[in-house]
């Protein structure tokens, strides 16, 4: 056990968090740095805190395979036995079957030690409750609590409980495909590994791992299905092996990203493209939820499908609290957090994503490509993101929304639910402050190439007269 991991004294009852660590949507700092042992018992304390004062008792607890995890979730179930809570420890896995043991044992809450997809030198802390999301200023009550000291008392158990067995058996379930197909997964080595193994020896057909070796360290390629680089491995393998896809997730197992049999990259809008077809057939008008970063070609698809398209915040937190809302069955966003209440849980799961686009895949008698032929090929640039002030940070998005009305353009119409998201005949351009970083994030979606460009040159001036310089 390394320093950073051992248990703190508690002989004071306050402890402050370095302010950084609380997230929009989670718990995340650097190890030993800003994210130390103390720091996960206390947020054991205070998480359990709020729980116990809203009457619960029972926690699933789980942990990523980051060297850090084991030692870091050790000190959260020790905060939240001390809170007079019960815990029921699921071990090494994905967070997707961290929620799940919460959802299929009728637990309170759940907490899993993550880092997801963030550096080396990261780890973190994700929790959510049996009815939604925690997030927002539900974390930032986490902080508070510990602060002042203010914590509940008690004395509760902890019972190691082996889901993974059963986990898999609830997927399997919802598996409905009617050919064999060669598949090639990739892990990342990350925490959905060992999952993914034990589902693909169960799948008919023919499946290629890749990197499937729980490693904290990842040391064959980051896990981050959203950045291309990242995907080159999978789609060598597809081409190799004429595989009719490729599955990737992320460090945790809440992501999902494919690529098709060509080896082309299907970015989870599009992906949720697709799935929309399925939904909506058996779920006629209802509503899908996506983000703001995501492209058109979604929004319109759903709505030629008969359905309603609802573009909302991003963040995966923002997403599945519209999800309940709206009671729809599918919401997602760009980052690859796709989540399904059509059927299953209404959480973000990637080894489920990948169970739900094979029955697609093994049913629809053709290539996966041709899943998507029919859907316009739209011209667009990466998710950018980029330093900006901190005192700037939330202000540039406003003052454009502001020039852009007083410019009163009957063609231009203005999306300010995150940031401002701005429609133009050729396309749309997106400038949004992160909730959790001092950066910006752009992005610019056009018909044609030459409306790309036009389209990027309005949000570099609109940027410049912020003060701001573009990256692009």
């Amino acid at each position: 056990m390394t320093p950073e991991q051992t248990s703190p004294k508690t002989t004071s009852q306050t402890h402050p968090f370095n302010p950084g660590i609380l997230r929009e949507y989670d718990i995340r700092g650097t190890v030993g740095g800003t994210l130390k042992a103390a720091d996960c018992y206390f947020v054991g304390r205070a998480f359990g805190t709020m729980l116990r004062r809203a009457g619960a008792k029972t926690v699933a607890v789980g942990f990523d395979g980051r060297e850090s995890s084991p030692g870091f979730c050790s000190e959260v179930i020790r905060g939240l036995n001390d809170c007079g809570l019960d815990v029921e420890n699921v071990g090494l896995g994905p967070t997707p079957m961290v929620y799940f043991a919460m959802k299929s044992r009728g637990l309170d809450a759940a907490v899993i030690i993550t880092g997801s997809h963030s550096p080396l030198s990261y780890n973190g802390i994700k929790m959510a409750l049996q009815s939604g999301p925690f997030y927002g200023a539900a974390i930032q009550e986490v902080g508070r609590i510990a602060a002042a000291g203010d914590f509940a008392q008690g004395s509760g158990k902890t019972v190691a409980i082996d889901i993974r067995d059963a986990y898999v058996e609830r997927m399997l379930k919802d598996y409905t495909g009617s050919r064999d197909l060669t598949i090639a997964w990739d892990a990342g080595n990350g925490a959905a590994g060992d999952i993914i193994r034990r589902l693909t020896q169960k799948l008919p057909g023919r499946h290629i791992l890749l990197f499937d070796k729980i490693d904290g360290t990842f040391p064959n390629h980051h896990p981050d299905p959203t950045v291309a680089e990242n995907l080159v491995d999978l789609q060598k393998v597809v081409h190799d092996n004429k595989c009719d896809a490729g599955f990737a997730f992320d460090g945790d197992g809440d992501r999902f990203g494919a690529v098709d049999e060509q080896g082309n990259i299907l970015w989870a809008d599009i992906i949720m493209a697709v799935y929309a077809a399925e939904v909506l057939r058996t779920h006629p008008g209802a509503t899908v939820v996506a983000d703001v970063k995501s492209s058109r070609v979604l929004f319109d698809e759903v709505t030629r499908l008969g359905g309603k398209p609802v573009m909302w915040n991003t963040g995966h937190s923002l997403i599945k609290a519209k999800m309940i809302e709206t009671q729809s069955p599918l919401a997602g966003e760009l980052a690859g957090h796709i989540c399904f209440a059509d059927h299953y849980y209404g959480f973000d799961d990637g080894p489920y994503c990948a169970i739900r686009l094979l029955n697609i895949l093994s049913c629809a008698g053709k290539p996966l490509s041709a899943l998507t032929a029919h859907l316009p090929k739209m011209c667009n640039t990466p998710e950018v993101r980029f330093h900006v002030p901190a005192e700037r940070k939330f202000r540039i998005a406003p003052e454009i929304k502001e020039r852009l009305r007083a410019a009163n353009d009957k063609d231009v119409s203005v999306n300010d639910i995150d940031g401002v998201r701005v429609t133009t005949p050729e396309g749309w351009w997106l400038i949004r402050a992160s909730n959790t970083e001092d950066v910006l994030t752009i992005r610019a979606e056009g018909f044609t190439p030459e409306g790309l460009e036009r389209l990027k040159k309005q949000l570099i001036e609109q940027l410049k007269q912020s003060g701001i310089s573009s990256p692009f």
